[in-house]
């Protein structure tokens, strides 16, 4: 998992039947007043809409099981699910010994880490708004966040839970 809010859904056998992906979420917020945080009425309805889209499709499958057309058969989970490559692995020790450090009082030390986790993933917004959490507890929702999501341009922020 890489962001939130995200979902896995699991069945009571244990068996996944839709892997990580977004749950109920759009780029509306892009489109709020930085100044006194309002979102736009047509973002919100946006925004409410594909919650509202998520979770009738999470009803069905809890009413239908395996029968949902929202449970995904066992090809399909396995061609979304995302198996990290060498860099993804690589980036995240990097950054799991960096929140170790940070969290041991060795800060200097874990921003090497961090750095490194994120040259390895740049598009990993996890890395980035955790690493500036980390460093200061403000920036992840600062200057530094926007101005990254508006270098997104017309790019997505969060990729949509394909067919909900």
């Amino acid at each position: 998992m890489v962001n939130v809010p995200t979902a896995v859904w699991i069945d009571e056998r244990g068996k996944i039947v839709r892997p990580s992906e977004p749950a109920g979420v759009t780029d509306a917020f892009r489109k709020m007043n930085r100044t006194n945080f309002s979102i736009p009425t047509d973002a919100m309805n946006e925004l409410q809409a594909k919650r509202k889209a998520y979770q009738d499709a999470l009803r069905d499958w809890v009413a239908k099981g395996s029968k949902s057309r929202f449970a995904l058969g066992e090809a399909e989970v396995l061609k979304r699910m995302h198996t990290p490559d060498d860099v993804q692995v690589r980036a995240a020790a990097n950054f799991r010994l960096g929140e170790f450090l940070f969290e041991n009082g060795h800060a200097d030390s874990a921003r090497k880490y961090f750095e490194e986790a994120r040259r390895l993933r740049p598009e990993s917004w996890n890395y980035k708004r955790q690493a500036w959490a980390l460093e200061d507890p403000m920036k992840a929702g600062g200057p530094e966040f926007w101005a990254a999501v508006d270098s997104l341009g017309d790019g997505k922020y969060y990729p949509g839970a394909e067919d909900i």
